[in-house]
């Protein structure tokens, strides 16, 4: 197979410089040479698996970040996370690269949208140097204005906006129990919670009487002293016998100290190193909004401080278009009072038209690539990868650094179409800059808008790795071995789906959550349903969150909390949800939920563990005559386990190496090479692989190799009917994508027998999704549905929306001009709804029109043979 074609020099637009590859070995490289114009939109293109961000993330970037780093102190090299030193021979013409890639935003809510954009500082500075102080106040500088320094902070909630406290009520959730019947829960179950009740017989409390009929001084005094006095403690004498021992002096059992249960939460719950206590603590506290910052975080002295009336918190809390508007009139000197402040402080009104300017051109970008609806206080840890990637472009943007590759991961995941031609304008600015781009993208739009495509394939894993087609857009049509050509340029008309009837439609009422407001639904039962809308429009609102909810309380289900790393006093307080079923519930007896949530936080967690595959390997292994010989089960050949694993790096496959000033150094196990097991276990070999061999194999190759075996390869076709052929079974869940979990949580349920009344809830399914992928996901859902099941999937990609049974579309704009249903139907009716911000996109998808080669950033209706609505 060529590894390249390449169109004749002559043909090629012109461009001011190539960057040259020669041998690039990355992850499943081979052997790749490669050509690709500086100052230009390249697109890497490919099937999910086939090596494109192995070429543009891997090789390309990690040269470039390696090249810099060379000019760095090694001391400050620590502050980076360096990639590997990229397989590469040769690499010309590369200049200085920046990545902006997919991840997940930082685990503290400590983290906001202004703090990622950098836009909370010049807030800062706005309310310090050109606030409305009250009068006779000194001016305080820009770090009183942040909730996370000592200057800003509240003093009562520490910045946090919330108190926490351990009240009667939450401590005492029984009060017809007594004391000795555990009335204070909040004490500990164990030895020590009876040592707590013995001691109060002692000083002669009643444990024996109800604890709502004890008189309120006793029952505050226990729930909330501050005094630990100690006293003798007789150990399983009755009240009477412990005021005689007292009396007679008795030799006590020991010596106990006393504890309020309040004193004892609070402590336990700063001290403890025990997850399982502290979160058993958390349980007997309530919080509420700080009563002297009313939840805005801040002293005092900080919120006396307005600009355009308002203070600095309120000001945080706008959506980012309102605040433009906010800002636009002192940008450009037309606010009111603008001619009295030039007046009297000249200076002041030149400090506000600046920092103003530089705001409101901040705030255009972010505006322009559809995060309009997000505000300043919006913590990271609430934001998708998407829209963090966004806002870090946004940045750039803004930057104008010039003669910079940026290194972009799939910037369209996440956006309806209407939101992508944002994003295209935002990278025309880039390059217009002086930048090169390198986008990692199976969006069809962005690849069409690109000046180069670079499609790697032809399929995934060990199938791929070689570039097919290196060049202008149109010359991709005469690569036969290109998957995108066929989506690029056959055919795109979609035949609409055969009608199916509902078998019922579960309903939903006064739906109340972010910007939804008492909100009416209807899904209906036995069918495929998309939820469409522009990003924030409230469609994850309406289907991810209130309906999983509801439901889940219906069935009697608990819905599993998003692990967050950091304080448990800096989540935000859980969101009251309203709304509720008022029909359909008799056609739902089951839940299932596929997110995109990582599928383990650690690498001895992978695709095999987690999907239960690796459990019928073991056996297989178990039952060689070698394994049986030598005595070993199937826990021998688990990693996790310390009679099979390598001892030396534990099972982990690699060893850290610490080195004084430069990054710790994660190498392979000098003692078993990465394999993670000892030299025992591996000389057990099935069919002629030892069990690491077959962790090594890719999901494509273990389906050859285990073709004899039923409960082995069940599990193995479905992982890759749904796209994940590539992956190996021992990759680990550090690894993996939002897309490529939420796939294996689809295929390990895929697995099991269908019973039918499940209701399946995915959100956004095709991220990270080649075409030709997405056509196998929507095979296995429509599959879902013919065995009597619902589906609901929250989708952007037109492809799956004009597949469906029915769509719902939310919107119509974003954040507080979206949370309304604007159409519901199947998407031959959705199509002719005229306040749709999705209907002209449908439409022109289903009629099988594109833009033409310059025009993906023009709004539908200039484009070829796309309606447009008022």
């Amino acid at each position: 197979m060529d590894n390249e074609t390449q169109p004749p020099r002559d043909a090629r637009p012109d461009f001011t410089g190539f960057v040259r590859v020669r041998g690039a070995r990355e992850h499943n490289l081979k052997n790749v040479d490669l050509e690709i114009p500086r100052d230009a939109l390249v697109v890497f293109t490919g099937v999910s698996g086939s090596g494109k961000s192995s070429l543009a993330f891997g090789t390309l970037y990690g040269e470039a970040q390696r090249r810099y780093l060379e000019s760095v102190s090694p001391y400050a090299r620590r502050l980076f996370h360096q990639l590997g030193v990229p397989e590469v021979d040769e690499i010309d013409g590369l200049p200085p690269a920046v990545a902006l890639q997919q991840q997940r935003g930082s685990p503290s809510t400590r983290s906001s949208v202004g703090s990622v954009t950098t836009l909370s500082n010049l807030v800062r500075m706005l309310y310090s140097r050109a606030g409305d102080y009250p009068p006779g106040r000194a001016i305080l500088y820009a770090e009183s204005f942040s909730p996370n320094t000592p200057e800003g902070a509240c003093p009562e909630c520490h910045g946090l906006g919330r108190v926490y406290e351990a009240t009667e009520r939450s401590m005492v959730p029984d009060d017809s129990l007594t004391i000795r019947e555990r009335a204070v829960a909040a004490w500990p179950t164990a030895w020590h919670g009876q040592n707590l009740r013995e001691i109060l017989m002692t000083l002669g409390y009643d444990v024996d009487t109800p604890w709502r009929d004890l008189p309120r001084k006793d029952r505050d005094w226990i729930l909330f002293t501050d005094e630990q006095p100690t006293v003798p403690v007789y150990s399983g004498f009755t009240a009477q016998e412990v005021r005689r021992a007292l009396k007679r002096k008795d030799e006590p059992s020991y010596q106990g100290t006393f504890t309020s249960a309040r004193r004892h939460v609070l402590h336990t719950f700063a001290t403890t190193q025990s997850p399982m206590m502290k979160k058993r603590a958390l349980q007997f506290m309530v919080s509420g909004e700080c009563p002297l910052c009313r939840g805005k975080r801040l002293r005092r002295e900080s919120l006396d401080v307005t600009f355009a009336g308002l203070d600095v918190a309120d000001f945080s809390r706008l959506p980012l278009a309102r605040l433009a508007d906010v800002l636009k009139p002192y940008a450009e000197g037309t606010a009111a009072g603008a001619k009295k402040l030039a007046a009297d402080h000249p200076e002041k009104l030149l400090v506000v038209r600046r920092i103003c300017e530089d705001l409101a051109g901040r705030l255009a970008v972010l505006i322009d690539l559809g995060l309009g609806y997000l505000a300043l206080e919006r913590s990271t840890p609430t934001l998708s990868p998407g829209e963090l990637q966004r806002l870090r472009l946004a940045t750039q943007v803004r930057s104008n650094l010039f003669g910079v590759v940026y290194v972009l991961d799939e910037p369209s995941a996440g956006l309806h179409p209407a939101d992508t031609e944002a994003l295209l304008r935002a990278l025309d600015r880039l390059k217009a800059s002086g930048n090169s781009l390198f986008v990692v993208e199976h969006d069809l739009d962005v690849i069409r808008h690109a000046d180069w495509i670079v499609d790697v394939g032809p399929a995934a894993g060990e199938q791929g790795g070689f570039v097919l087609y290196s060049g202008p857009p149109a010359g991709l049509s005469d690569v036969e071995t290109s998957q995108t050509r066929r989506h690029l340029f056959g055919d795109a008309s979609s035949v609409l789906r055969k009608p199916r009837t509902p078998k019922g439609w579960l309903r939903l009422a006064d739906v109340t959550r972010n910007n939804l407001h008492h909100l009416e639904a209807a899904f209906p039962l036995g069918l495929f349903t998309s939820v469409t809308g522009v990003s924030g429009s409230g469609k994850s609102s309406l289907v991810s969150q209130a309906l999983v909810e509801l439901v889940a309380e219906r069935l009697g289900h608990s819905i599993p909390v998003d692990e967050e790393e950091g304080s448990e006093l800096e989540r935000p307080a859980a969101v009251v949800l309203d709304g509720r079923i008022t029909a359909g519930m008799e056609g739902v007896k089951r839940l299932v939920r596929v997110d995109q949530r990582p599928i383990g936080r650690t690498p001895r967690s992978n695709l095999a563990t987690y999907t239960g595959l690796f459990d019928p390997i073991r056996k297989l292994f178990a039952a060689t005559k070698a394994a049986r010989a030598s005595g070993f089960d199937a826990g021998r050949f688990s990693f996790n386990v310390a009679k099979g694993r390598c001892e030396t790096c534990e099972g982990e496959g690699f060893v850290m190496v610490e080195l004084l000033f430069l990054p710790s150094v994660y190498a392979p196990c000098p003692t078993c090479q990465g394999a993670r097991y000892n030299e025992e276990t591996l000389a057990v070999e099935y069919r002629g692989k030892n069990v690491a061999d077959v962790l090594r194999l890719t999901v494509d190759a273990a389906c050859e190799f285990f073709a004899e075996e039923p409960q082995v390869l069940r599990p193995l076709v479905v992982l890759r009917e749904v796209g994940l052929g590539y992956i190996r079974l021992g990759q680990p869940a550090t690894e993996l994508s939002g897309g490529e979990a939420q796939r294996i949580k689809l295929a390990t349920e895929l697995q099991r027998p269908q019973r039918g009344e499940t209701l399946y809830v995915l959100d956004e399914p095709t991220t990270g999704l080649h075409p030709a992928d997405v056509d196998k996901l929507m095979a296995q859902l429509d599959a879902l549905v013919e065995s009597g099941n619902t589906v609901i999937v929250v989708e952007h990609e037109m492809k799956v929306v004009a597949a469906s049974d029915w769509v719902v579309d939310v919107g119509p704009g974003a954040g507080d001009e979206g949370g309304r249903i604007v159409a519901a139907g199947p998407p031959s009716e959705v199509v002719e709804v005229s306040s749709s911000r999705t209907a002209p996109y449908l439409a022109r998808y289903l009629s099988g029109s594109h833009p033409d080669r310059d025009g993906p950033g023009r709004s539908p209706d200039e484009s070829r043979g796309s309606p447009r609505r008022a």
